[in-house]
């Protein structure tokens, strides 16, 4: 058995395809087969039913979850090795809210990979609920999103504080306002962000309490989205006021404070507790740490805490 044998089954199991395995590994389609026939006659097991679509027997997928921890300690081992030569370089998987990836990666990583052309960075868009499970089971290196409780699972660290607000567009009809509250909503058009989102339950237990039944009438996945439809005028919404900075800026939107939604919420970096952290990570954390304050525009800040 060899690491490039164990390479193949995963490729398989992922791509259900000889060849679209052969094509991702640069290997003929018959060295593929050969590799896995080999890896069978080995372990006395068939690992693959190479029926349309191709997948992996029930001994093949016990093989695959060992696979890929050798994999991944192999891959650790040699992060470790480069880390000798106290150079930052590696690679990581960085999970965030497509909020924080436009609002706040952009300049943060323009300084960064400037400083450290060797690290490479794959970003993925979730929401914090997401990110959390994410970064627990290892998918994600390093999260920055909303921080919930304190579990041992995690290691956190606070960024900055930000808010859920009221916005409309500048039609709407409570655009004139200088304040607004909760009742108020009652029957007014609502565009709210999905149900798994931190700024969902924070809105719909507030709703609770008040024993109002929102008029919701669009529920969607990402700020950018809720931010397009509230400035076509279809609805006010409650959302992150990191989001909207730049639409209140240019003036598509506006901000109606509401008492009962002045709750700062946490936003900051995760990392699975105990995990090794390459020196890719590492520099990026402190770098991160260390941001001045105009990096976090229109949020409050409060460094210095765990959450």
């Amino acid at each position: 058995m060899n690491i490039n044998q164990l390479e193949t089954l995963v490729t398989i199991s992922r791509t259900m395809s000889f060849r679209k395995a052969s094509e991702l590994l640069n290997l003929t389609q018959p060295a593929v087969s050969a590799q896995i026939k080999s890896l069978e006659d080995e372990f006395k097991a068939q690992l693959v039913d190479r029926n349309y679509p191709v997948t992996l027997t029930d001994r093949g997928k016990v093989f695959l979850e060992h696979a890929e921890r050798i994999l991944q300690i192999v891959e650790e081992l040699k992060q470790k090795l480069n880390d000798l030569d106290q150079v930052p370089q590696g690679r990581f998987v960085l999970g965030t809210t497509t909020s924080i990836a436009i609002q706040i990666l952009p300049r943060v990583l323009q300084y960064f990979q400037n400083q450290y052309p060797l690290i490479k960075i794959t970003i993925m868009t979730m929401n914090s609920a997401q990110i959390v499970a994410h970064v627990e089971n290892g998918t994600v290196d390093i999260g920055i999103g909303y921080l919930g409780e304190k579990t041992s699972q995690l290691e956190t660290s606070v960024l900055y504080y930000d808010t859920f607000e009221l916005v409309v567009s500048p039609q709407h009809p409570f655009a004139n306002l200088s304040e607004a509250t909760l009742d108020m909503l009652r029957d007014i058009p609502l565009i709210l962000l999905t149900p798994d989102t931190v700024g969902r339950r924070f809105v719909d237990q507030l709703f609770k309490e008040k024993g109002i039944q929102p008029n919701l009438v669009l529920e969607l996945s990402s700020s950018e989205e809720v931010k397009r439809m509230v400035e076509l005028n279809l609805g006010a919404a409650i959302i992150s006021k990191l989001s909207v900075t730049e639409e209140v800026r240019r003036g598509t939107l506006k901000l109606i404070p509401v008492r009962e939604l002045e709750v700062a919420h946490p936003v900051g970096v995760m990392t699975k507790a105990g995990r090794y952290l390459n020196t890719a990570m590492r520099q990026f954390l402190n770098d991160l740490k260390g941001l001045p304050k105009d990096h976090f525009p229109g949020v409050e800040m409060k460094r210095g805490g765990e959450a």
